[in-house]
């Protein structure tokens, strides 16, 4: 009996140590988590926003998030923000729960850390004024078709139809973004495209913070209802 009892026992571990090694056998990486459980950033990125920002937060469809000058001009309460609720009148969804997405209010505190940890460079605008994420008072738009012409009309022609850069008054476009993003745009730029930043589109000649906000709201003027 005691020889058998101790065969049994060794044939035991044979096989528990055999399947270990099956072959199919997912690693413990491997293995299905519920969504809620996931804690890895890289792998909430690549489920949750590489697919519109690109899988380096670059060269996607949506704006670049590997952009210092962006990641140092939005806060991470609004950041945060537009990833739990999303963008209205935009293809950006909500991804908290409580909007009816997938992700728990930790989920989104991770991606938030995650995008910072990856490719923000604090020291980098050091001593540099940057102007206010949210617009300081209603734009003028007579005051923006003047700031218009001075800063962007090079680019985007007489009347933001478009010449050597893409038209920012078609009814297509405005109906894609929201009026932060275009301040966004404005104020940040898009290096990825070649669009420069606030300080750049007339060397030497910064916009201030009221061309910004005017601009902006020429711009969205030609929104259609």
């Amino acid at each position: 009996m005691r020889g058998l009892s101790l065969a049994g026992i060794i044939s035991l571990f044979l096989l528990v140590g055999c399947s270990a090694r099956l072959p199919g056998k997912p690693t413990e990486a491997e293995r299905w988590r519920a969504p809620a459980d996931v804690s890895d950033f890289t792998e909430l990125y690549t489920q949750n926003c590489a697919g519109c920002h690109g899988s380096d937060g670059k060269l996607g469809a949506a704006r670049s998030l590997n952009d210092s000058l962006y990641l140092s001009f939005i806060p991470d309460d609004a950041l945060k923000q537009v990833i739990s609720q999303g963008r209205n009148g935009t293809n950006m969804p909500a991804f908290s729960q409580q909007a009816g997405g997938t992700l728990t209010d930790r989920q989104i505190e991770l991606l938030v850390s995650g995008i910072r940890a990856s490719w923000s460079k604090p020291d980098d605008f050091k001593g540099i004024q940057l102007p206010s994420y949210s617009a300081s008072g209603s734009g003028n738009t007579a005051s923006g078709a003047s700031a218009y012409q001075t800063y962007c009309s090079s680019c985007h022609g007489s009347d933001g139809a478009g010449g050597s850069a893409g038209s920012i008054v078609d009814p297509s476009f405005l109906s894609l973004v929201s009026d932060q993003a275009l301040r966004t745009t404005v104020v940040v730029g898009r290096a990825d495209l070649g669009k420069p930043d606030w300080r750049s589109n007339l060397p030497g000649h910064p916009m201030t913070q009221q061309e910004i906000d005017a601009v902006v709201a020429w711009i969205a003027s030609h929104r259609k209802n």
